[in-house]
């Protein structure tokens, strides 16, 4: 059988910010990345998005995204940590600053924590999706890089 809806707009909770959506997303890569789940990570993004990591070659497209971030994790890459510091949007689209640290596991055993800036693009397709995500280094005076080493676990 058939039942009216009959909930007012006042049982209807508010729509969460677009800052808020996109914060929250942005720890559900970071989330993803660092558990390897690679294939979640991705899934963040539109189906052309283009992920520019540094000193690695651009990736577009979901699978070659997926391929980069599995490249960064088996290449030492951990316990990434992502921090919104600005969002600018305009009806579907967004505008993310931000900064990041992962730490970064040498062939000798050593790690070492690097820091950087990112910039990111977002859609609103349904869904907020990563179009463009663009990762920087920040170069570290020596004084930082002797601080940054962590010791092996």
């Amino acid at each position: 059988m058939y039942r009216p809806y009959t909930r007012t707009p006042a049982d209807v909770r508010p729509l969460r910010d677009v800052e808020s959506q996109l914060r929250d997303l942005t720890q559900d890569f970071a989330t993803a990345f660092n558990t390897a789940n690679y294939d979640q990570a991705a899934a963040l993004y539109v189906v052309d998005g283009v992920l520019m990591a540094p000193h690695y070659e651009g990736a577009q497209g979901r699978k070659p995204i997926e391929r980069l971030l599995r490249e960064l994790g088996e290449a030492g890459c951990e316990d990434l940590r992502l921090e919104t510091t600005h969002v600018e949007h305009s009806g579907d689209m967004a505008m993310e600053l931000g900064r990041f640290t992962v730490v970064v596991r040498k062939a000798d055993g050593t790690r070492a924590q690097e820091r950087g800036k990112y910039m990111r693009v977002w859609r609103r397709l349904g869904a907020w999706l990563l179009a463009a995500d663009c990762w920087s280094r920040t170069r570290q005076s020596e004084h930082d890089h002797a601080e940054s080493k962590v010791s092996a676990a």
